[in-house]
């Protein structure tokens, strides 16, 4: 084969050949009509170029990748596409992890990876898109199309001449699976797989053999027809029942609340939950991992509910009620800490994206929560008992006590400096362990971001997350609160956050090992190795780009930290290490670790 077919040197493009502008925000359909009898030049048409016009299509705009060189040619036609930035990340995990967070900003992320070294590595981060419900599509570059189908052991394999190793670990974490190893049908499986993605807000595997993206095809050679999804709808004479039986079931209840669930985000309702909550009066409560879904300046908000470990005051009210509304909710044993809420299952309507269940009555299927809960705020009677409750038993929380001079710090001061540093310019990421607790004790002004991996938990995710999610939101100041244990599972791509410009403040929290399993069950193991992670990062900076660290052991070197962050330092990558005792944990955490270790050492059921 000439391997100057296609060549992208041959090729300038000089305009943007997209059939319609990269959407900056969360929608994933372009509105523009078909360029019916457009051509584009034949560099372009090829099938690299054309993966690269339907991601810029549906709003990626960038995409996080390692280079191997199954991939390499695909690279290449990915990068000649104007409107496509390719980050280059320091390992395949960071990628998913980047595309996981970048997803969560701009409603779908994508990576690029090569085959099974590659796609084995970024794995564990499309599992957990996958348990957050995110839309990311995970592209691999693979075998050369010529050896499917033969006995050739190729490397980067296990060793066999079978090659679908990856392809059947991606089948367990993804909701759709496109090999593409011919061209003809290349165009209509690269897009089954992409609208698949964003109506299932599932992660997708395409595998693209790496003799083919330079290829050009006529297929590649107009413009593709904009993506137009089929919107799903809700069965009328369900959604009719439902919401009459739910407005039945609520109007006779004395104090009703309601709570909002992270199956919000993939259902698109947080607005029509809102706009019940405005109706209703009831007191508004979120779940853990749907902070950020929910406006926390609502005139009803009554903070989040995880039972034991509960904001103040919320957990009696939500627990207490006589009916209540649980919109999208996943009740795991984290969520429930460890089985432990005291709900009633008689008591609860359960909306779920597409059904819902009253009590221990009828569940009505085909009805979508948005639907429902639009319809439900127009049959609803006002009835702020709830709230007024709330607001009559609440006590302001008190403030720590402040630190004496040089006093060493602590993480409930810390977190209250963080909580100033909050405004709609800003966003929170939280790392997985005692930053879980201490920032839902945040109250987020209107505007700023919250994300948390929750169902999923893995340790290290805020780092490829925090990236991906700065990436894509370049105006608003990512500030992530990540644990020393954590840090050192994915700390390399900081150096890409650098390279990138990014202007993240990362709070690395040190305290000598992983707290939140210490609170589940201590060990040895769970010490780990001290670094001097300012020097580090001064290492990956090298004097490279714009980064600023800081080591803090007192109130006094944060508040100094953190006026330099923002103001000399606003437009680099700061990163501030402060230095905290072992024990100095959350009572939260305390909480929650006894109960989960509880649910975990129970024993076996007799045989």
């Amino acid at each position: 084969m000439d391997t100057k077919i296609g060549s992208i040197d041959a090729c300038n493009p000089t305009h943007d050949d997209i059939g319609g502008p990269p959407n900056g925000g969360v929608s994933t359909v372009q509105n523009s009509s078909p360029l019916h009898s457009i051509t584009v030049s034949p560099c372009d048409a090829t099938l690299g170029r054309y993966l690269a016009r339907r991601l810029v299509e549906i709003g990626v705009t960038d995409v996080f990748s390692v280079p191997g060189d199954f991939n390499l040619t695909l690279l290449d036609h990915l990068i000649a596409e104007p409107s496509l930035k390719l980050i280059g990340c320091c390992n395949e995990l960071n990628a998913g992890y980047a595309a996981d967070g970048y997803a969560r900003s701009r409603g779908v992320g994508a990576c690029v990876v090569t085959f099974t070294v590659g796609g084995l590595s970024v794995l564990n981060a499309i599992a957990g898109a996958y348990s957050e419900n995110l839309p990311l599509i995970c592209i691999v570059g693979g075998p050369n199309s010529n050896d499917y189908g033969t006995n050739r052991i190729l490397h980067h394999t296990i060793g066999l001449p079978d090659f679908t190793q990856e392809l059947r670990c991606f089948q367990a974490v993804t909701c759709y699976q496109a090999v593409i190893n011919n061209l003809e049908d290349a165009h209509e499986l690269i897009d089954t797989a992409i609208s698949t993605a964003l109506k299932e807000s599932k992660p997708v595997y395409i595998s693209i053999s790496c003799n083919l993206p330079a290829i050009p095809l006529p297929t590649f050679s107009r413009h593709p027809v904009p993506f137009i999804l089929t919107p799903k709808m809700s069965n009328q004479m369900g959604l009719d029942a439902a919401v009459e039986a739910a407005a039945e079931f609520l109007n006779k209840a004395v104090k009703p609340v309601l709570v909002g669930g992270p199956k919000m985000r993939v259902a698109k309702a947080a607005d029509a939950f809102v706009e019940l909550a405005d109706a209703s009066g009831y007191g508004l409560a979120v779940m853990p991992s749907a902070k950020g879904q929910v406006p926390e300046h609502h005139k009803h908000f009554i903070g989040t509910y995880w039972g034991a470990v509960s904001t103040a005051f919320c957990a009696e009210i939500v627990e207490s009620a006589d009916a209540y509304l649980f919109a999208g909710p996943i009740f795991n044993d984290y969520s429930s800490v460890g089985y432990s809420l005291l709900l009633k299952k008689e008591k609860a309507i359960i909306v779920q994206p597409d059904r819902v269940t009253i009590g221990n009555g009828p569940a009505f299927g085909c009805v979508l929560m948005k639907d429902f809960l639009s319809e439900l705020a127009k049959r609803i009677k006002h009835n702020n008992t709830s709230y007024e409750n709330y607001h009559r038993i609440f006590v302001p929380e008190g403030k720590p006590l402040r630190d004496n001079p040089n006093e060493p710090l602590r993480v409930n001061v810390l977190f209250q400096h963080i909580q100033n540093m909050l405004s709609s310019e800003t966003a929170v990421l939280a790392e997985t362990g005692d930053s879980w607790f201490n920032c839902q004790k945040l109250k987020l002004p209107e505007g700023c971001g919250y994300e948390f991996q929750m169902q999923y938990g893995s340790i290290g995710w805020s780092v490829g997350a925090t990236l991906g999610y700065a990436q894509a939101m370049p105006n608003r100041r990512v500030i992530a609160c990540i644990g020393d244990g954590s840090f050192q599972v994915t700390a390399q791509d900081v150096s890409t956050m650098i390279r990138c410009g990014q202007k993240t403040i990362i709070f690395l929290i040190n305290n000598g090992g992983y707290s939140i399993e210490v609170e589940i069950h201590d060990g040895p193991y769970n010490v780990i190795k001290n670094w001097n992670y300012t020097a580090f990062v001064d290492a990956i900076h090298n004097g490279e780009g714009k980064c600023w660290t800081a080591k803090v052991r007192c109130e006094e070197e944060l508040v100094k930290a953190i006026n330099t962050a923002t103001n000399e330092e606003k437009d680099s990558f700061c990163f501030i290490e402060v230095i905290v005792h072992k024990d100095d944990t959350s009572k939260e955490l305390l909480e929650w670790g006894s109960r989960v270790s509880a649910a975990n050492s129970r024993p076996p059921n007799p045989q």
